[in-house]
């Protein structure tokens, strides 16, 4: 069973999302407190963190912060700012989405089961070299390599680079990315998809400022732009 961490200070929402989540066969862990959340984070290794930016105590943005130090869980933001800006800033820390308030919670639960379907290792299989063994994605340990060092990939970002190369030299518009990423359809927000590229790119390029790996095609998206190695 899989362990929802939710962060939120508003106690009735707190309680909402808990019973969505249990009756969806979550066992679910509550805090109202930033601090608090992160030694859960970093002590029960939760599957998941729901957390939201308004809290009393710490910046859910700091929390997110010191989370990604320690752990690669999964984060869904929940915040009541909506600007895109604040949107962007939140993927940029390493959350994998971003709910806005007011939300639908069966929607939320569905955001929640598709970021732990893409972290599944059950969905694995298979060993892939690209460049020379420049790259190599290990989908049975869910362990991406880059020059003989492993990189530490958020469950977006490894669903950002296996969508990617499963065809090398493929063009991937943004729209495309985020359906295959999400595992669902998401509306708008394609500036998402860059500020995942983003950060996949500050982990697998030499310098992130001439890519290699992860290419941007003008008009058209992103690809892969090692090949892939034969066997």
């Amino acid at each position: 069973m899989h362990t929802v961490l939710v962060v939120e200070d508003e106690r009735k929402l707190r309680e909402l999302v808990r019973g969505y989540l249990e009756r969806a066969g979550f066992a679910v862990l509550t805090t109202g407190s930033g601090a608090e959340a992160i030694q859960l984070g970093q002590t029960v290794a939760p599957s998941l963190v729901v957390l939201d930016l308004g809290l009393p105590d710490i910046p859910g943005e700091e929390v997110a912060r010191e989370l990604r130090t320690t752990t690669q869980v999964p984060i869904l933001m929940l915040t009541a700012k909506s600007a895109d800006e604040d949107r962007i800033r939140g993927l940029e820390l390493g959350a994998d989405d971003y709910v806005t308030k007011p939300f639908v919670p069966r929607e939320l639960v569905l955001r929640v089961q598709a970021i732990l379907r893409r972290h599944d290792p059950q969905e694995a299989g298979g060993v892939r070299s690209f460049g020379d063994g420049e790259l190599v994605i290990d989908e049975d340990r869910r362990e991406v390599t880059v020059r003989d060092t492993t990189a530490a990939l958020t469950p977006t970002e490894w669903a950002l680079l296996t969508a990617l190369a499963a065809t090398p030299g493929r063009v991937y518009s943004r729209a495309e990315l985020i359906n295959r990423t999400r595992g669902y359809e998401y509306e708008g927000y394609e500036r998402t998809v860059d500020s995942h590229v983003k950060n996949l790119r500050r982990k697998l390029e030499e310098d992130p400022r001439v890519p290699r790996i992860v290419e941007t095609v003008l008009g058209g998206g992103y690809r892969l732009g090692l090949p892939r190695d034969r066997t």
